[in-house]
């Protein structure tokens, strides 16, 4: 039957009058007017429609609704209400929380003791509230299984330390590392303070400091800053003139700086103290390197300064008092050393045959080389101040800086003795300063 639209505003109740049989006249089915016969409409706008019924059924179309239990109400009622499975309103099952987890801690093999109890709380959850993701669950039990078994695995074979091991190194590695010869610029312009990285340039053009060492930390244990800083300043200076073993040449505002592992840096296994000379200036850089060692020297100039540095470590080892009243015994102890290391000076020098050009040269300044030497040698059996001072003072004389000046011209050398303070006083071949106040 066809089911009548319901009353409103263009349709007001009872606009259609009963047709044929009356209302209450025997064999009428109610009060709705017979049905006309079912024939295609081709104009029926929900002919295609998506609850298309094919035919037209009296004055209207059937509806895309069943009759609904008030289809007989006495109010002629023409909706039928919404079933739960139609409901607009209706959500679908939530996701389980806890598979989802399972899931990523299984893709990333992070904790997978962690996800597999996940993955089976998971399960167990889902199977009580009807939620959805089991399929997470299972996938993150599976995953979680499998990363625990290689966790095992790595475990019994000792593969867990050798990872740990390359993380480590790797994790030091991101410290960065520079080698002896390298030159670079420091964030800022400085080489005060804490720095993460620097840019190595060429040494040929302007740059903030040249590498010449790189020396090792001792011990397990972080020793602290200042000790940090104490090693690197002994081993720093005793390893610069190894490197630019022509001291002279090394410009007066020129300094030693170093580069220290810090609490953060030791704990992933940083070492190294990376020893470099720098500006004294701030603001300042250096031009070109400083590197005066085997590789860029010639024979001659190599055998004249690694015998010069004999003496110049013998002179450096002065007595921490500066008079000699004061510890004459040490003092005397000191002249013995220079003794011993002109003598061993001398001996390299006439062993190396130098050429002609500056042969000469060279023997002018053993002559005056073997006369401070016997200096040296009474200044040590000395038996009071005044006689050490005596013997001293020739001695020093006897190897100023001014007397080798034509031995470093003949030979190509710097010849501007360095100025004291900087890392050429007390030169490397020990006419410098002594350290002691006469």
């Amino acid at each position: 039957m066809a089911i009548p639209p319901p009353p409103g505003p263009q349709q007001p109740e009872g606009q259609y009058p009963p047709q044929g049989t009356p209302s209450g006249a025997p064999g009428a089915p109610g009060p709705f007017p017979p049905p006309h016969p079912q024939v295609p409409h081709p104009q029926d706008p929900y002919q295609q429609g998506p609850y298309q019924q094919g035919v037209h059924q009296g004055p209207y179309q059937q509806g895309p609704y069943q009759q609904g239990p008030y289809q007989q109400s006495p109010y002629g009622t023409p909706y039928q209400t919404w079933g739960q499975g139609y409901s607009p309103y209706n959500r679908p099952a939530p996701v389980n929380g806890l598979a989802i987890a399972a899931l990523v801690l299984g893709i990333l093999c992070f904790l997978p003791g962690v996800g597999l109890v996940l993955g089976i709380v998971a399960l167990v959850q889902i199977r009580k509230r009807g939620e959805r993701g089991k399929g997470m669950a299972v996938g993150g039990i599976v995953m979680s299984s499998i990363g625990a078994l290689l966790v095992a695995l790595m475990v019994a074979t000792g593969g867990a330390d050798d990872f740990w091991k390359g993380f480590s190194e790797g994790a030091a590695g991101s410290t960065f590392s520079l080698e002896k010869g390298e030159c670079f610029d420091a964030p800022g312009d400085t080489l005060e303070g804490l720095a993460y990285d620097v840019d190595k340039v060429p040494c040929v053009g302007k740059h903030d400091a040249e590498v010449f060492a790189s020396v090792t930390v001792a011990g397990d244990s972080f020793p602290g800053d200042s000790a940090v800083t104490d090693q690197a300043d002994d081993k720093c200076y005793a390893l610069m003139d190894a490197y630019a073993m022509d001291v002279w040449a090394v410009p007066d505002d020129v300094d030693v700086y170093h580069f220290t592992p810090t609490s953060q840096s030791w704990r992933v296994g940083d070492r190294e103290i990376t020893c470099m000379f720098g500006n004294t200036d701030g603001q300042g850089s250096l031009t070109g390197s400083l590197r005066k060692d085997v590789t860029t020297l010639d024979g001659d100039q190599f055998a004249y300064l690694s015998a010069a540095r004999l003496l110049n470590t013998a002179m450096d080892s002065a007595p921490d008092e500066e008079y000699v009243e004061d510890d004459l015994p040490g003092h005397k102890k000191w002249a013995n050393r220079v003794s011993n290391a002109i003598v061993e000076q001398t001996g390299q020098l006439r062993r190396h045959t130098f050429d002609p050009v500056a042969s000469d040269e060279v023997e002018a300044l053993l002559k005056n080389l073997d006369r401070s030497q016997k200096e040296w040698e009474k200044a040590a059996g000395a038996r009071d101040a005044d006689t050490f001072y005596a013997h001293y003072e020739k001695g020093l004389k006897l190897i100023e800086p001014k007397g080798t000046v034509t031995t470093r011209e003949a030979l190509g050398l710097a010849t501007t003795p360095p100025a004291g303070g900087g890392p050429g006083a007390g030169d490397d071949d020990g006419e410098g300063g002594s350290g002691m106040e006469v």
